[in-house]
């Protein structure tokens, strides 16, 4: 159930103020026995609430009276004072953030081999845009097929968002695909690539025939291999992680001449009917 103490009030202070919505205007010893708070705590309630502008009072008066201001106001000023609060607080967040990140990008990586894997839809999407914000170099992709990286929906749209960003960072992006993903991907997926990664220096897109598998080559050090699902081949069933610079020098020693032999695409060919 909402409360105002959900929105920074103290229990008396909830309390008092809907007490005074009742009461209409009173004074502080009339409230505390409305509210039940207690009378040594009534005035530092009362001027607490004045701080946060839910309170007006009327001085001239003797004793002096309160009132509360209106619910709708009320809840408008402690919903901003909260936005106020959680922006400083993120401001903060990102300040520690900054620091740890200098901190702890100072260490040299071990390169050592490390395998992981990652079985259904939400896990290997995760694990997938895990490693391209990774990327600090170079992100090669490599596709044979449909996959869902090239759907209509949210996972489509996180990877295109991995590469804007790899692309903002000064990392060069490569994708080579089959002709026949090309041709067999919907217009609507190759207008989405072509108005937010055409125009990029950093972005190309070449096919080769007879492309096998659907994968990902990090920084010539790690490499993700998407699995079909044995039982529907155009659904990825898991995605493995393998950081190892052996094998990834070996994939790219295998890519560059296929990549070279490639015939360039324009991203606007993708939109044609």
């Amino acid at each position: 159930m909402a409360s105002l103490r959900d929105l920074g009030l103290s229990e008396y202070e909830a309390r008092a103020y809907r007490s005074l919505l009742r009461t209409g205007p009173t004074t502080a010893k009339e409230l505390s026995r409305a509210s039940d708070v207690p009378m040594g705590r009534i005035y530092d309630v009362l001027n607490s609430l004045e701080q946060h502008s839910l309170v007006r009072s009327q001085a001239a008066s003797r004793p002096k009276k309160y009132v509360a201001v209106e619910p709708d106001t009320a809840l408008d000023r402690l919903l901003e004072s909260k936005r106020r609060e959680l922006q400083e607080k993120a401001e903060q967040y990102e300040g520690v953030v900054d620091e740890l990140t200098e901190e702890l990008e100072t260490a040299e990586p071990v390169q050592s081999q490390f395998w992981t894997a990652a079985v259904g839809t939400d896990e290997w999407i995760e694990l997938l845009v895990e490693r391209l914000a990774a990327a600090d170099d170079s992100l090669i992709v490599v596709a044979s097929g449909l996959s869902p990286q090239f759907d209509l929906g949210t996972v489509g749209d996180r990877v295109v968002a991995e590469l804007e960003d790899a692309l903002d960072r000064g990392v060069d992006v490569s994708v080579l695909m089959a002709p026949d993903l090309v041709e067999s991907l919907p217009r609507s997926v190759g207008e989405r690539y072509t108005e937010r990664l055409a125009d990029h220096p950093a972005f190309s897109v070449r096919t080769a025939p007879e492309l096998s598998g659907t994968f990902e080559l990090i920084d010539d050090v790690e490499v993700c291999i998407e699995v079909p699902n044995p039982l529907d081949p155009g659904e990825a069933f898991a995605m493995i992680d393998l950081k190892d610079p052996e094998f990834a020098a070996n994939v790219r020693e295998m890519f560059d001449p296929r990549w070279e032999a490639a015939a360039p695409l324009s991203l606007s060919a993708l939109t044609e009917e």
